[in-house]
């Protein structure tokens, strides 16, 4: 009878030579290497917050502290700031503030329905010359907003409409990057399945865009809202060539008044950059708002293709 053999251990691997025995050489080099893009965030994210962190101390300073004291050195006229501006042409701040409100506000609701729309019907239906139209918008999406303001500014005074709400708003309606992005979302949320089943069931189109189409498209319908809220805030070129009333003007052009006005006048420096920082409170309050409805995976997995 034989005696049954015992496997021999396996041997392990010797290790690397300047190494130590029982460590591992792979993942100190993968932290090492995911260092850096940890460290080049950290550099964007630092470049882009530095103003903003000029601009909060800046407006604590008086009209000498802001240029005799360390720049990054707060002051004690925060709230002499506040006064003034408000205070200023009776409280005209406040006005333009309004008006940035009503042309941001309005004009992004009505961009992100037309973009909504047509995002959908280019993505949804078949019909001939739908790419060469969706060609064309993306030509416009690379066009620079400086290009069109004078051709703009041209229709409007052709329709006698200049220095006018309107005149600001109407040519923010259409936005070729919002009805890009809305026909991206709509081809990637919408499954045709669930348009073919309300037809199936009887609905009419307008009913299975409002009822199907609108909730799966929320996420990215809010983005579109987002981008266009910042972008219309932020406009300075438009309303600049659109206004010449003062009373109508939004913030943005409302400030570079008063900063063209501090090289005779030095004091109103303070109230521009005091306005500054007043004018991203409302932009940090929308992110906070509607960052509850900002979810990717609304209704993922309705339907099983």
């Amino acid at each position: 009878m034989s005696t049954p053999t015992i496997p021999a251990r396996r041997r392990r691997a010797a290790p690397a030579a300047g190494s130590t025995p029982g460590t591992s050489q792979g993942p100190p080099r993968r932290r090492r290497a995911a260092l850096l893009p940890t460290a080049a965030l950290l550099l964007g994210a630092l470049y882009c917050l530095l103003p903003v962190a000029w601009v909060l101390v800046a407006s604590t300073k008086s009209g000498t502290e802001l240029f005799s004291t360390f720049t990054f050195l707060p002051g004690s006229g925060f709230g002499d700031n506040l006064a003034d501006l408000g205070a200023y042409r009776d409280g005209i701040y406040w006005r333009w503030m309004g008006n940035s409100a009503l042309y941001a506000g309005l004009g992004a609701v009505l961009s992100t329905m037309v973009s909504a729309v047509s995002g959908y019907a280019l993505a949804i239906y078949r019909f001939r010359g739908r790419e060469a139209i969706f060609n064309v918008l993306l030509a416009g999406v690379l066009m620079p907003p400086v290009i069109l303001a004078v051709p703009q500014y041209l229709l409007m005074a052709k329709a006698d409409m200049t220095d006018s709400y309107l005149s600001v708003l109407l040519p923010l309606v259409l936005s070729p990057y919002g009805v890009y992005l809305g026909r991206i979302y709509a081809q990637a949320a919408i499954p045709m399945e669930l348009v073919e089943a309300g037809r199936m069931d009887g609905a009419g189109e307008w009913r299975i865009f409002l009822r199907v189409g609108v909730p799966m498209m929320s996420p990215g319908l809010v983005t579109i809202f987002l981008f266009q809220f910042v972008a219309i805030w932020n406009n300075f070129l438009l309303p600049y060539i659109m206004l010449s009333d003062d009373t109508k003007f939004p913030m943005t052009v409302g400030l570079f008044t008063l900063l063209a006005q501090g090289s005779s006048t030095p004091a109103l420096y303070t109230l521009v950059i005091t306005g500054a920082l007043l004018a991203i409170v409302p932009l940090i309050a929308l992110f906070l708002v509607v960052q509850r409805f900002w979810s990717l995976d609304l209704l993922s997995g309705a339907v099983k293709s």
